[in-house]
C-alpha cells in the first residue's frame, strides 16, 4: 500500500517509458510516505541529495513514526510485512535504465548509481519491471550452494516486481512473493525473486509461478531472457541460470528467502565476520 505526498505538483510518473534521469529529477525536492507493514504501521519517506546523474546523488529513507529519523532500508525495515507479504525496496523503477543500487558500504545504506571504470552505469536498455531488494537478507559469498556450486554475491536478495504501476525510487512496498530464478552472475549466486505489489489489480489472481504464466503469458521467460542477455551489448557473455533456467515455485522462493535472512542475521549479530566492508548501521 502506498500513500503519496509531494511538495511538487508534477508527478514523477507520467509515462511508462520515461527515462531514468527524468524520473529522478522529478523526485528532487519531494518526499513520499510509504507504509511498510500493516501490523506495525511503520511508515517511511524518501529524500534525495546531490545532483541527478552524478556520483553524489543519493536517495535516503527516513522513518516518520514519532519524528523523522534517517534509517537503513536494509537493516531497519522488516523483511516480513504480515499476511504472507514481504517488504520490498525499489531501487530501479520500471522502464528506466540507470543502474541504481543500495550502497551496502555506506552508513544507512542510501541508494546510489553504480559505477564502473569511473563512469556512472546504465543498462543498455530500459528494465521492464520494478527492481530492488528484500530487507534483512544477504547472499553470503562464503556459503557455496550445493546445487549451484557457487557462493553468494554479497548483496541483499533481488526482487523483480511485475505489477502494472511504476514504483518510486526508494519506495518501500508490500509485495507477494511468487517464485524465484537462480541466476549466476560472474560465478556468483544472484537470486531473482519474482513478486507483485499487494495493491496491484492482479495480485489476488496470482499466488505462484503457474498463476503468473496464466495471468502474464510469457512474462517469466521475458524476465529470464532480459537478465540473461543485458550484458551482451557491452561485449560480455550471457549470464547463466541454474535449474535449467526455470522459474522455481513460491515454496522454493520462500526457502531461499528464509536461508538468506539467516545469513543476514548471522552477519548482523557478528556470528559471521563482516570481512567485506559492509555497513551494518
Amino acid at each position: 500500500m502506498l500513500l503519496t505526498m509531494s511538495t511538487i505538483a508534477r508527478s514523477a510518473v507520467t509515462s511508462s517509458v520515461r527515462p531514468s534521469r527524468v524520473l529522478a529529477r522529478a523526485q528532487i525536492g519531494c518526499w513520499r510516505r510509504f507504509h511498510a507493514s500493516a501490523s506495525s504501521l511503520k511508515s517511511y519517506v524518501t529524500e534525495t541529495e546531490g545532483p541527478v546523474d552524478s556520483f553524489e546523488f543519493r536517495v535516503k529513507n527516513y522513518a516518520t513514526d514519532g519524528g523523522k529519523t534517517l534509517v537503513s532500508a536494509w537493516h531497519d525495515v522488516p523483511l516480513y510485512a504480515g499476511n504472507g507479504m514481504l517488504n520490498f525496496l525499489c531501487e530501479i523503477p520500471k522502464e528506466t535504465s540507470a543502474k541504481m543500487e543500495l550502497a551496502t558500504d555506506e552508513v544507512r545504506n542510501p541508494i546510489k548509481q553504480d559505477t564502473k571504470k569511473g563512469k556512472l552505469r546504465h543498462y543498455p536498455y530500459n528494465i521492464n519491471w520494478n527492481y530492488g531488494m528484500l530487507p534483512q537478507t544477504w547472499e553470503d559469498p562464503g556459503h557455496v550452494d550445493g546445487e549451484l556450486k557457487a557462493g553468494g554475491d554479497n548483496d541483499p536478495v533481488d526482487v523483480v516486481e511485475i505489477g502494472s504501476a511504476v514504483c518510486e525510487m526508494g519506495g518501500i512496498y508490500r509485495v507477494k512473493p511468487l517464485g524465484v530464478y537462480a541466476m549466476l552472475d560472474d560465478g556468483e549466486v544472484d537470486w531473482k525473486v519474482i513478486a507483485i505489489r499487494e495493491d496491484d489489480p492482479k495480485a489476488s489472481a496470482v499466488n505462484d509461478v503457474d498463476d503468473v504464466e496464466r495471468e502474464f503469458p510469457g512474462e517469466l521467460n521475458r524476465i529470464m531472457e532480459w537478465f540473461r542477455d543485458y550484458k551482451i551489448p557491452d561485449g560480455k557473455p550471457a549470464n547463466a541460470f541454474g535449474y535449467e533456467s526455470k522459474a522455481l515455485d513460491k515454496a522454493f522462493a520462500m526457502t531461499v528467502i528464509k536461508e538468506t535472512n539467516g545469513f543476514y542475521n548471522k552477519l548482523k549479530s557478528g556470528a559471521r565476520e563482516n570481512s567485506l566492508g559492509l555497513s551494518l548501521i
